[in-house]
């Protein structure tokens, strides 16, 4: 199979069981909404799960997946499985050691780690330590979704995506059934939605067991800081661990500021960041994931060419799908916000709230799923240095843009920031890529750029004119709503295919044949 075929049936797994994560993702949002709202509970809440959420990121699926699949490539393409299963191991040693350390720090120092990500939260005492009590619930959720990170960089550099890419669902149906079930076992009941989270990172590690094992893969301790694969890790774990702290850290600034706004401000940013985690989970990140180790492997051979059309291909699939998903949103963000929402807690003026936010984090939709691809690309590379330098302007941005635009803009003004952040990011990535290996990654933006915007353009022009009929009138029953909206996104979907095809888009062909060629396979094994 070739490359570009490897790439997309890689892709297509991740974008598989992420897409199931994310539906069922929603669904725990529903439950959520429902069950909390977006009080004072719902706040506290939020931020206890941030904390963890954000240093996963950083430690786990940022930094360690950033500089140990890179040695770990190189070291199952260019050496013995025996050196390979000694990485493992060293590595295994490192995490899980210096990861239990930082949980057992984050619940004893939990009041400080509040006063630090919150500080708002001290006018109201009572949302200040039910959050402290929360986190100590959910902080050693670190500890086994980083081990997670660290099966999910063995799995795919060995070329399986399914097991790391469904776990997620596990942290899901966890905290759903700790909303709707373990609540009610607690006062108050949000304290159930924070053992799922507990209960979740377990079960996720529980599912790389099999996978694991039948790649023969052993965890087992081994102290060796000497090794030669440990130092070239540690060497671009550092970096990358500041690179990814930074870049979190503009999720943090909005935490932040956000809890000086008026009650409700966080969660309006939860719920329109979680709607938006969704395109971006199941295309750009399932993108990015399955990049990763071919662009490593192609920087291993020596081959810049292959390197550079992974590239290329990878940014034309982010902006085929992130064109219509940013268009869609933003034109049909109260609808979406009230179907998925709307009920029990969560009242008409939440939905508002939760909308602004959407519309202006939706700006930043194409350059954040870009960027994760443009990160991988010069982690391959073994160039953990320049991400982190880039993300520091990138940082810097964030934060003045949001003591400019909190103001007249209150929380909507934190996700512009977010969003133009973004885009400064994926500018000076794009740039120094190009310096470093001459591959622009938008050569192929001249043929397909401007058919694909005008495909958009068409598609939203479309969603506008169906859009007061997807906005729900008082009274208006939710089956109702429901199939309004689905009507009016496959609606949507379907001119934007028609309108590819009909401009000549290469990626819709693209799939039109790899959807052929399966029910092709599928008729000649049915019809021997």
């Amino acid at each position: 199979m070739s490359h570009q075929g490897t790439l997309a049936r890689s892709a297509g797994v991740v974008a598989f069981f992420t897409l199931l994560s994310r539906i069922l993702g929603l669904v725990r949002d529903m439950v959520v909404a429902y069950a909390f709202g977006s009080g004072a509970h719902a706040d506290a809440f939020f931020v206890a799960f941030r904390i963890p959420n954000l240093l996963r990121r950083l430690v786990a699926e940022g930094a360690l997946t950033a500089s140990f699949l890179p040695v770990y490539t190189d070291t199952l393409e260019n050496r013995s499985p025996e050196e390979a299963q000694r990485v493992v191991r060293i590595t295994f040693t490192l995490l899980s050691v210096s990861v239990a350390l930082i949980s057992l720090a984050g619940v004893v120092f939990s009041p400080w780690v509040i006063q630090a990500f919150a500080p708002g939260f001290r006018t109201d005492p009572d949302k200040f330590h039910l959050a402290v009590s929360l986190n100590r619930i959910v902080f050693p959720y670190l500890f086994f979704i980083s081990l997670v990170a660290l099966c999910m960089g063995i799995l795919n550099a060995q070329g399986h995506f399914a097991a790391p890419a469904a776990s997620p669902v596990l942290l899901n149906v966890a905290m759903i059934a700790g909303a709707l079930g373990l609540s009610r076992w607690f006062d108050p009941p949000i304290y159930g939605l924070a053992v799922g989270v507990l209960a979740g990172g377990l079960l996720q590690l529980f599912l790389q067991i099999p996978p694991l094992a039948a790649r023969r893969i052993r965890f087992g301790f081994v102290f060796s800081l000497r090794d030669p694969a440990v130092n070239r890790i540690g060497r671009l774990f550092l970096p990358a661990a500041f690179g990814a702290a930074v870049y979190q850290l503009n999720t943090l600034v909005s935490t932040i500021f956000a809890s000086f706004l008026p009650e409700g401000s966080v969660s309006y940013l939860w719920y329109a960041g979680r709607l938006l985690e969704f395109p971006l989970g199941v295309f750009g990140m399932a993108l990015a994931i399955a990049a990763f180790p071919r662009l490593s492997q192609e920087t291993s051979r020596g081959d810049e060419e292959r390197f550079r059309q992974i590239l290329e291909e990878s940014l034309r699939m982010v902006t085929f799908v992130m064109v219509p998903a940013t268009i869609g949103l933003v034109v049909l963000a109260k609808p979406i916000v009230q179907v998925l929402f709307q009920r029990g807690e969560f009242d008409p003026a939440t939905t508002v709230g939760t909308t602004k936010a959407l519309v202006w984090y939706c700006v930043g939709m194409w350059p954040i799923a870009a960027s994760r691809i443009l990160v991988s690309a010069f982690y391959s590379l073994q160039d953990t240095a320049t991400p982190v330098r880039l993300s520091v302007v990138s940082f810097a941005a964030n934060v003045a843009f949001s003591l400019v635009l909190m103001g007249p803009m209150a929380h909507a003004g934190l996700a512009l920031a977010n969003s133009l952040a973004a885009a400064v990011n994926v500018a000076q990535l794009l740039s120094r890529l190009r310096v470093r290996t001459g591959a622009s990654g938008l050569g192929w933006f001249r043929s397909s750029g401007p058919r694909i915007l005008i495909a958009g353009a068409a598609m939203g022009l479309c969603l506008m004119a169906a859009r007061t009929l997807t906005e729900a009138a008082p009274g208006t029953p939710l089956p109702r709503q429901i199939l309004l909206l689905l009507g009016a996104i496959f609606g949507g979907a379907l001119v934007y295919g028609l309108a590819c095809a009909v401009l000549g888009v290469p990626e819709i062909h693209m799939a039109l044949d790899r959807i052929r060629r399966r029910v092709g396979r599928r008729s000649q094994t049915n019809h021997p």
